[in-house]
């Protein structure tokens, strides 16, 4: 019904930003690092939109780029994974990290990505295994994912959101080698802002 929607941001929550076009403000739920990464209130942008139509309720959910909307897709139509769940897991990796969790079959990293339980997790990767390896672009690293996770991991213990640990970690030179040094590293990196 509404598959993009572009319009000046008149609000931003930790939930939702509010895009303003044509006279109606529209309520977009979206994940947080969609949140992170949409320019600042009063400025423009232009979201893929997924409409999630219930008894009691119309959602109106934002991406920024067509692989997460597709992911979301893919992770709503399991049984028991509503949008703000879909919306949860996205704010916890990229779509990348989680494409390859699910290929490999690793039900742990996603569970400690997305705070999801073992069992739900057990089930995403069932479902969603032979759907996901035709349209990942993942390199099959898993000790990459692992220990990208075990240094989110450290940095949320350390207080940071998932999204800023996330995207310390990204600017982590890859000449760095080891969790522990990582982790220093992508603290040095947090602490600048």
């Amino acid at each position: 019904m509404i598959s993009s929607l572009e319009g000046t941001i008149s609000l931003k929550s930790e939930k939702y930003a509010i895009i303003e076009t044509g006279g109606i403000g529209f309520k977009v739920f979206c994940s947080e690092k969609t949140l992170s990464s949409i320019p600042q209130v009063g400025e423009s942008v232009k979201l893929h939109t997924y409409l999630s139509v219930k008894e009691t309720a119309w959602d109106l959910f934002g991406f920024l780029s067509l692989e997460e909307i597709e992911l979301f897709e893919l992770l709503i139509s399991i049984s028991g994974i509503g949008p703000k769940t879909a919306a949860g897991i996205l704010s916890g990796a990229s779509v990348e990290d989680i494409q390859e969790a699910i290929v490999l079959g690793d039900e742990t990293i996603l569970s400690r990505v997305s705070g999801i339980g073992k069992k739900v997790a057990q089930k995403i990767v069932i479902e969603l295994r032979s759907k996901v390896k035709k349209i990942s672009k993942g390199t099959g690293d898993k000790f990459k994912v692992a220990d990208e996770i075990e240094i989110i991991d450290a940095l949320v213990t350390l207080g940071y959101k998932v999204y800023e640990a996330r995207e310390a970690l990204r600017q982590v030179p890859p000449e760095i080698k080891g969790v522990e040094n990582k982790v220093k590293e992508a603290l040095k990196r947090l602490g600048k802002k």
